[in-house]
């Protein structure tokens, strides 16, 4: 588990619930969906490190 790339995927997700926020206040459709975009990316990245987690147990 690298405690870096887990803060960088919530850094993100904060960063995507902050842009999809501002776009639902202006109406920014882009915004929006680009808020999402970046929500799930932070998501898969947590997936990735808790695969990585999963593994590094079943080898040690």
């Amino acid at each position: 588990m690298s405690l870096e790339d887990r803060v960088k995927a919530t850094a993100k997700n904060i960063e995507g619930k902050a842009q999809e926020l501002k776009g639902e206040i202006t109406g920014d459709t882009k915004d929006k969906v680009e808020g999402k975009a970046k929500q799930v990316e932070a998501s898969v990245r947590h997936g990735v490190e808790d695969v990585k987690d999963e593994t590094k147990k079943s080898l040690d």
